[in-house]
């Protein structure tokens, strides 16, 4: 972020001249390293608040701890579980991401879960648009294999399959959204 702001001040004194030179077009370069450098912001940001999240799973469903607190995702509140994954174009990498579709309901607020929620059009006819997606990327990526098998052994009526996905499916939580949501309330 810093970096960011240091080309945005950059840009504005090469392209206006304060530097004591004429004014350069070439200012706008350091104006698109800001706009790198916000991009690369909001991935830090999301991943940090993915940082503190434990899991685990059991036959009462998919536990997750929090330094705010403790939620479980029931088994029983649940209509489907499926992987998506998509390229990202670095050499035959991709991005995995565990989507869990609720079979009514929930709350997009919740106080530990909120991170995980996305609102996308359905996998299937008849299940909701919003669910809970717990992306399985860079350090996750060990843990999505277990994750799985362990879903799949607690609850295998409710495996969708696995399905590839457009680039960067992953996307990131409503973070402007639950900010607004949540403004009068202390959760």
């Amino acid at each position: 972020m810093v970096m960011g702001a240091f080309f945005v001040v950059l840009a504005v004194v090469i392209t206006a001249g304060l530097n004591g030179n004429a004014p350069q077009p070439t200012g706008l370069v350091a104006l698109l390293f800001a706009t790198i450098g916000y991009s690369g912001f909001k991935i830090f940001r999301s991943a940090l608040s993915f940082r503190h999240l434990a899991m685990s799973v059991d036959e009462a469903g998919l536990w997750l701890r929090a330094r705010n607190g403790e939620s479980v995702i029931r088994w029983d509140t649940l209509a489907g579980v499926a992987v998506h994954w998509s390229e990202t174009g670095n050499r035959g990498r991709r991005q995995y991401s565990i989507e869990l579709c609720p079979s009514g309901p929930i709350d997009r607020d919740d106080r530990v879960l909120w991170v995980l929620v996305r609102d996308e059009e359905p996998i299937r006819p008849g299940l909701p648009r919003l669910r809970y997606r717990i992306p399985t990327n860079g350090e996750y990526a060990r843990h999505r294999e277990p994750l799985v098998e362990a879903i799949r052994q607690h609850a295998p009526q409710l495996w969708l399959g696995e399905t590839q996905r457009e680039p960067g499916h992953c996307g990131f939580p409503d973070v402007e959204g639950h900010r607004d949501r949540t403004a009068d309330t202390v959760r």
